[in-house]
């Protein structure tokens, strides 16, 4: 591991090695675990590195089923990877296993995690339905909200921010458009 602040270098080892305890290593380093200001559980990791973030992504996505896109912030240019309410407890709860070796503070933090209960009227947010770039063609095609929202299953929200990121370039054009 390279010594000093964040580096863009750092990688997970290549070949066999214990998944679960290296990225609870990578957290306990650079990581925070506990609650939001609102009282939400919380994993988060901060890192310069593209490798150990991907790595992230990866891993948690097997373990709690969410997905993340891997980009860095505009201020500092550097990735702030975060799971929140049940994500992180269940992310928590398989990193923080009993009598792992970790940070003391970190475990009780993770630990305190599992006593989080969503309230009553809290809904729970939908998965998020990725754009393919047939979709993309068909809006771009149609170059009508209403339209496409009809065609393509989505709200005319949906459509209408889409089209004005596709026209924007805030996101790219499909490749055979």
């Amino acid at each position: 591991m390279p010594y000093g602040r964040k580096s863009k270098e750092i990688a997970p080892p290549r070949g066999q090695f214990a998944q679960r305890d290296y990225l609870r290593g990578v957290i306990d380093a650079d990581g925070s675990v506990g609650y939001t200001g609102q009282g939400y559980p919380f994993v988060s990791l901060t890192t310069q590195s593209t490798a150990i973030g991907a790595y992230m992504c990866f891993y948690s996505g097997k373990i709690t089923g969410a997905e993340r896109t891997l980009k860095r912030n505009a201020r500092d240019g550097i990735y702030n990877i975060l799971y929140t309410k049940e994500n992180a407890q269940e992310l928590a709860a398989h990193l923080y296993y009993k009598d792992c070796l970790s940070l003391g503070r970190k475990q009780v933090a993770a630990d305190s995690l599992t006593t989080w209960i969503r309230p009553a009227g809290m809904r729970i947010a939908p998965d998020r339905r990725r754009w393919s770039g047939w979709e993309d063609r068909a809006l771009l095609r149609l170059n009508d909200v209403t339209a496409s929202a009809k065609e393509l299953g989505r709200t005319e929200k949906s459509c209408y921010i889409r089209l004005w990121r596709l026209r924007t370039g805030k996101v790219p054009m499909p490749t055979d458009y």
